[in-house]
């Protein structure tokens, strides 16, 4: 039960293989949050914190973008665009506890106020998505601001609204009131099929972000000055470091993969760890699908288990995007 909404329940979602996606969706994404950066030096100091372009990144666009330490391994990956006077970052609430203290120990030295927002946030999906923002937000930018939300642009089918809980109900009701309600798990789905990458807590600090391809989502600017774990984010792309990238993977399943197992790949006649899951989605009727990490030389014929149901066989799906595109 959502403690803001005293009008709307937001229930899952049973969907096969074999069903067709919602046409409007209204997600509940309590799983996410936001941070917000207010303060003169605010994009200066995020121009040095992550692996985007925030100098260059207007105010009618959102940009994906990784937090690293120092050796390049990722904090968080988060979606960054400009939000009231200063900016907006949406991440995984799971990684906040860790993150949020490492993205704001330098900023005693700069003019900016980094703050855990309570903001709402909730996810529009489905073919009409795109026409529901344009009957309610002016303009066509890809970031779109009224009297009560704040919507930003995913890709085709998605969108992210921010509001408040004060009047997150009243957004539903005029904006999407005829909607399917339901919970972060068709998020999910959407995040796979477009092998969209994230962090969580069982995977901080586990990859750096040509890993999990960070660079095929626009997600770092290998053109813009110093910021941390830069070195090693630029060595991966030039010299080659990288051995591993995200898949999706496919297979029969009584339950859904989490973030952190672990999946084995076949060697020969035997089996060995193969990657780690980023996300998964458990279907109704026992399939599932996942991101995964794994090594990026793999065969394309290479075949997957977990250890848990070994007689269950994975296999890769094609990305919707070229991992070796400039």
């Amino acid at each position: 039960m959502n403690t803001w909404s005293t009008q709307y329940t937001f229930t899952p979602f049973a969907l096969s293989t074999t069903d067709s996606l919602p046409d409007l969706a209204m997600i509940n994404l309590s799983d996410w949050g936001m941070v917000t950066l207010v303060g003169p030096d605010s994009k200066s100091y995020l121009q040095g914190q992550l692996t985007c372009d925030v100098v260059s990144l207007s105010a009618d666009k959102s940009t994906v973008a990784g937090h690293c330490d120092a050796k390049g391994k990722l904090r968080t990956i988060m979606r960054v665009f400009h939000y009231q006077n200063g900016y907006g970052l949406v991440q995984r609430q799971s990684v906040m506890a860790s993150q949020l203290p490492e993205l704001k120990k330098y900023a005693v030295f700069s003019k900016t106020e980094i703050t855990q927002s309570s903001a709402i946030i909730l996810g529009l999906t489905g073919t009409q998505a795109q026409t529901t923002i344009d009957s309610h937000f002016n303009g066509d930018a890809d970031v779109r601001h009224n009297d009560t939300a704040t919507a930003i642009k995913v890709d085709n089918a998605r969108w992210l609204i921010i509001t408040t809980a004060e009047q997150a109900d009243s957004v539903i009701t005029n904006l999407a009131p005829t909607a399917t309600l339901t919970t972060t798990e068709l998020w999910n789905l959407y995040d796979i099929k477009a092998a969209q990458p994230r962090i969580d807590n069982t995977t901080e600090l586990e990859f750096i972000p040509q890993a999990v391809n960070l660079q095929a989502v626009d997600g770092i600017s290998f053109k813009k000055g110093c910021y941390t774990g830069q070195e090693t984010v630029a060595r991966a792309k030039y010299r080659g470091i990288n051995k591993r990238a995200m898949y999706i993977v496919t297979g029969a399943a009584t339950q859904c993969p989490q973030a952190g197992d672990a999946l084995e790949r076949s060697v020969g006649e035997n089996w060995r760890k193969g990657g780690t899951v980023i996300c998964g989605y458990h279907y109704a009727d026992d399939q599932a699908i996942a991101l995964v990490v794994l090594p990026n030389d793999l065969d394309d014929d290479s075949q997957f288990r977990f250890a848990t149901t070994p007689d269950a066989l994975w296999h890769k799906l094609d990305l919707p995007y070229d991992l070796n595109a400039e």
